[in-house]
């Protein structure tokens, strides 16, 4: 009896990395690689070990600075070539997972937070939005202690889009009137 998943060797292990690198926009480590590829219960961290090493040295994915992979041309067309090989249900579930991440990472560039300790012991929170054009949105506040001014830039870190939108709706609300 075959066993079950799409996973079955060592070719399908790379395969399986070349159509998930070929969708990524950004280096990633080992572990992002993995949590993005295991989409077959037979994937383990293990055969990727093993596999992203033998990939560098062939010349299909690229090591970068900070233990990060890149896929290189060669492996970009090799992908072309073989992503039909992928079980169609795998090949969905790790788009949607690449997407996701994606966006997650788009995101996090536009989205920024510093906290700074002041003179006088309390704590400086700076928060600014970006678009790929400009800055949208830089403040900075206060916060008497530093629990709190993490609390407040992890707190516009997940909801910056929604904090300008409030401000702008707020200062904007009167105008409406005047325009």
């Amino acid at each position: 009896m075959e066993p079950k998943g799409f996973i079955h060797d060592m070719l399908d292990v790379k395969l399986l990395i070349l159509y998930v690198m070929a969708r990524v926009v950004y280096p990633v480590d080992l572990q992002k690689l993995y949590e993005l590829a295991y989409q077959d219960d037979r994937f383990s961290y293990f055969d990727l070990a093993q596999a992203v090493p033998q990939m560098v040295a062939s010349g299909h994915l690229e090591e970068t600075e900070g233990d990060r992979y890149v896929i290189t041309q060669k492996g970009r067309e090799a992908g072309e070539v073989t992503e039909d090989a992928v079980a169609y249900a795998v090949a969905q579930r790790a788009q949607a997972a690449v997407e996701r991440f994606n966006r997650e990472v788009r995101r996090s560039s536009y989205v920024k937070t510093e906290v700074s300790k002041r003179e006088s012991g309390d704590f400086s929170v700076r928060l600014s939005l970006t678009d790929e054009v400009s800055e949208l949105l830089n403040m900075e506040l206060m916060a008497p202690n530093q629990k709190q001014a993490m609390r407040l830039a992890n707190a516009f870190s997940q909801k910056a889009e929604a904090i300008y939108r409030a401000i702008m709706d707020k200062l904007l609300i009167n105008q409406a009137d005047d325009a």
